[in-house]
């Protein structure tokens, strides 16, 4: 049995104290702001079990969160918390919030501000079962909550792990490095090499020797690596690179395209026409969600394009997984090697320069094409583009097929929720 009840009956509602700029780098509690992102901070205001949900979003996407235990938040992100916990099972609030945050922002869509006010809030009426059903759905969803956690969890790793190496390689040059030092130690070509090795796999001498026992074909792989890399740093046009290694611009190395949007009367949820993202709105960690759709493409981004927000903020990166129609708020990219690890770490790694044009000489950022091709960039000889690709490749192919399976997951949790939560599904 359910009842009918308004969320004010049932829940408070609390609000952050902080701006979102007060968010510190490697902070000890989580701190939640409107962005689908937690970020972190060094103090907390709250020590409970509640849902964070975003008060104000320009899209109409209000993100739901569930956290247990200290905490901080945004001064426009609400903490809800049961006024009863015998009564009320806090992860199936989660999913009830999820689902009237899904209902009020579709609502919101067409309107010029986006805001969810503590009034509309508190007079939502929702049906409210027992503590049982409540449980049961709680379970039934969680499990795939949790599934999709863990599959982000793996994926940040698996980026890390790219990221790494990527800006030991082409930003501090680190093996190159390792070999002028030894060098200038007045060691030998062997011993710069294995200098280089330990560089790249972060080994110590008897860690590699070890290794040369115990996996040659790795040890022989490694050491084709690191002998591959350049034993000088020269200067090309005041900027140190590795020798044969060229001081270069994203118009060189890229292949551009800026969004156009096309009438918003070619725009449709029912999948006609081609996939269509305006700006960042649909963007999720590495992958945008798919919602728009035109019958009416003007610029078009291929497979596995970097799509950059060229709108602020700008810089904010994904990729497309599929053909697609960009707007005006979006370039897609693609490296003319065609190696999308390369290209996306690359680009990941020119933030601060395009953090530069957020807000630059007026109130909202943005940066245009000649702009985003004068960019300059290192571009490294082919044969090291392809020796990443051929070591982290398969990173980014495990990231790929863990986004997939989120997103299954989650069309499969959203076909469901509503149904568990309107009674259609019993335990």
């Amino acid at each position: 049995m359910s009842k009918l009840v308004k969320l004010k009956e049932i829940v408070d509602f609390k609000t952050g104290r902080l701006d979102s700029n007060c968010a510190e780098e490697n902070g000890i509690y989580p701190f939640f702001t409107c962005s689908p992102e937690t970020l972190r901070i060094n103090s907390y205001a709250f020590d409970c079990e509640a849902v964070l949900l975003a008060g104000n979003n320009a899209n109409a996407v209000f993100p739901v969160k569930y956290y247990n235990g200290k905490f901080n938040a945004y001064q426009r992100t609400y903490i809800i918390t049961p006024k009863d916990k015998s009564k009320i099972n806090v992860k199936w609030l989660y999913f009830q919030i999820k689902h009237v945050a899904f209902e009020l922002g579709i609502r919101a869509v067409g309107s010029a501000t986006k805001f969810l006010t503590k009034r509309i809030l508190d007079d939502y009426e929702i049906n409210l079962p027992d503590l049982d059903t409540q449980n049961y759905i709680a379970r039934a969803l969680w499990g795939l909550e949790n599934k999709i956690q863990l599959n982000s969890q793996i994926n940040q790793t698996l980026e890390q792990i790219t990221q790494a190496l990527f800006k030991s390689w082409f930003v501090d040059f680190d093996p190159v490095r390792a070999k002028v030092q030894a060098f200038s130690d007045g060691l030998s070509l062997e011993q710069a090499e294995l200098a280089a090795m330990q560089a790249i796999s972060g080994k110590t001498p008897e860690e590699l020797a070890a290794l040369s026992q115990t996996q040659p074909d790795r040890y022989a792989e490694l050491a084709e690596t690191a002998k591959a890399f350049p034993c000088e740093m020269v200067e090309v046009k005041g900027v140190e690179v590795p020798k044969g290694w060229e001081l270069s611009t994203i118009g060189d190395c890229y292949d551009v395209v800026m969004g156009q949007s096309p009438k918003g009367e070619t725009y449709n949820e029912n999948k006609q026409g081609m996939l269509f993202y305006q700006g960042r709105a649909e963007f999720g960690w590495r992958f945008p969600t798919p919602r728009l759709f035109t019958t009416d493409p003007k610029r078009i981004a291929e497979q596995n394009s970097i799509l950059m927000s060229v709108r602020a903020p700008v810089g904010d990166i994904n990729i497309a997984l599929e053909k697609c129609c960009i707007g005006r708020g979006l370039a897609a990219l693609q490296h003319k090697s065609k190696s999308l690890s390369f290209g996306l770490y690359q680009i990941q790694s020119i933030k601060p320069e395009l953090d530069l044009f957020n807000g630059e000489g007026t109130v909202f950022g943005s940066i245009n094409q000649a702009n985003l091709k004068n960019i300059q960039i290192i571009n490294p000889e082919e044969k090291f583009i392809q020796l990443f690709e051929k070591n982290l490749s398969s990173c980014d192919s495990e990231i790929m097929n863990n986004e997939i399976e989120n997103n299954a997951l989650k069309e499969i949790r959203d076909l469901l929720l509503p149904r568990l939560l309107n009674g259609e599904l019993n335990g």
